[in-house]
């Protein structure tokens, strides 16, 4: 494979022989299996801040990575240097750290069995010929919009990012596989200011295929426009009330779910969604599925980081929980098999309901709307929820104000359960794709 943007793209059968070679010393070393992978990233990052450019940075990087089993102790290491010598010292290494290392009886290669065979074009790589000097127009551009407001202050900045990816993986079994994969991005982030003092928003766009970029200036009205919205923000007092999480937010709470069922967490006992297999963990009207083939999507894989073919599948349905997500290794602590999930999830998609956010705005009637969050508090073991948020109040179904300086909180669990309506604006710009959601009852914590 040949890349006219960058002349030292490496070809993927190149990565190939690498990894081959990785496999058969490792065994020569001593090894009973191997399993090795092999990546390289080039690509571009400008950012203009205040009409001028603050950063211009070309990236390459490469990394090779292998690990062993000698019987059932283990030993991985990894280097950037992929000459004969590197490659030797890395394999030893790994062999050396598997020698000391305690026995474990889950440890080893997924099963052979479970190596994809069917390899498909998921459409994923989309190279961008775009020169330093355009990327810069194309941030300038973008920046130049969100600031034409003169109640916009201040700027941190417009963005433009391309990144070509090349990876391979392979392992004793006989599985070798690689592909190639694009992924280009657009930013803004600006500052108003009034009388009342500063707010600061941003908006981005990313894909695959940079044709499929929002337009530079849509993004810059967008980053002004949440910007703007900001100003004048009130404090509310502490109560009861329905909380609305804007779809760009939402995902997270579904990131929540996907780690309380993820296998690390459950044979360690750390969730709080232990033992829930086949219960109701949702209303009857969601379904989560995973959809690992879409293509150009940014989830999209034939296999896992194990090499494990993906498929399809549903993880909710009608509310309750299908299947665990597991790599070999977790499912061979749980006595189950793998979900094809090393390496996390792909392209999760939350089933969406008719409404849209005015019609969610109807529906809660008066609540919070969070266009914000702030801080990490989230107790996966106890479900327990408590985060900094911003957004606006709603009264009669209609965005009254923004609002600042509060705190929602909840436990996961019930948060969960009270879910009322998923809206039809969804947010595709990641792994987990999922509209607004309105939830029943939080604590609102402020004055």
């Amino acid at each position: 494979m040949s890349n006219k943007i960058d002349p030292d793209y490496p070809d993927q059968n190149e990565l190939k022989e690498l990894v081959a070679d990785a496999l058969k010393l490792a065994q020569q070393k001593g090894a009973s299996s191997a399993e090795a992978g092999m990546s390289f990233a080039s690509g571009l990052n400008v950012t203009v801040r205040l009409g001028e450019v603050e950063t211009l940075e070309y990236n390459r990087d490469r990394s090779l990575g292998i690990t062993v089993y000698i019987g059932q102790h283990k030993g991985s290491a990894s280097t950037s240097d992929w000459s004969a010598a590197a490659l030797t010292d890395t394999v030893e290494a790994a062999c050396a750290i598997a020698r000391h290392t305690g026995e474990d009886p889950c440890a080893g290669l997924a099963d052979a069995d479970r190596m994809a065979t069917n390899i498909l074009d998921l459409d994923l790589n989309h190279p961008w010929d775009v020169s330093a000097e355009q990327a810069i127009e194309l941030a300038k551009e973008c920046e130049d919009e969100a600031r034409s407001d003169q109640r916009v202050s201040n700027s941190e900045g417009a963005t433009v990012s391309t990144r070509n990816g090349l990876s391979v993986y392979g392992n004793t079994h006989g599985f070798l596989e690689g592909y190639a994969g694009t992924r280009h991005s657009m930013s803004c982030s600006v500052i108003a200011e009034d009388d009342a003092g500063m707010q600061r928003d941003y908006w981005y766009s990313i894909a695959r295929d940079a044709t499929e970029l929002e337009a530079p200036k849509l993004i810059g009205q967008k980053a002004a426009h949440r910007t703007l919205s900001r100003l004048n923000s009130k404090k509310l007092k502490t109560a009861q009330v329905p909380v609305i999480f804007q779809a760009e937010i939402a995902s997270g709470l579904f990131q929540h779910f996907i780690s309380a069922v993820s296998g690390g967490n459950l044979y360690r006992k750390s969730s709080f969604l232990l033992d829930h297999l086949g219960e109701k963990i949702f209303p009857d009207f969601l379904n989560i599925q995973e959809q690992p083939h879409l293509k150009k999507a940014l989830g999209s894989a034939s296999y896992d980081s194990e090499g494990v073919e993906t498929q399809a599948r549903s993880i909710i349905t009608e509310g309750v929980l299908q299947g665990y997500v597991l790599s070999s290794y977790s499912a061979r602590k749980l006595e189950m098999e793998t979900t094809a999930n090393a390496g996390g999830v792909h392209n999760l998609q939350i089933q969406s309901g008719e409404k849209d956010m005015q019609g969610l705005l109807a529906e809660m009637e008066q609540g919070l709307l969070v266009t914000e969050l702030m801080g990490q508090g989230i107790n996966i073991v106890t479900g327990d929820y408590s985060r900094g948020a911003a957004g606006f109040w709603v009264e009669n179904g209609e965005i009254q104000y923004p609002v600042e300086e509060i705190t929602i909180a909840g436990n996961l669990k019930d948060m969960f359960k009270q879910i009322v309506q998923v809206g039809n604006d969804v947010d595709k710009r990641g792994n987990i794709q999922t509209g607004s959601v309105l939830i029943e009852n939080m604590t609102l914590a402020g004055e």
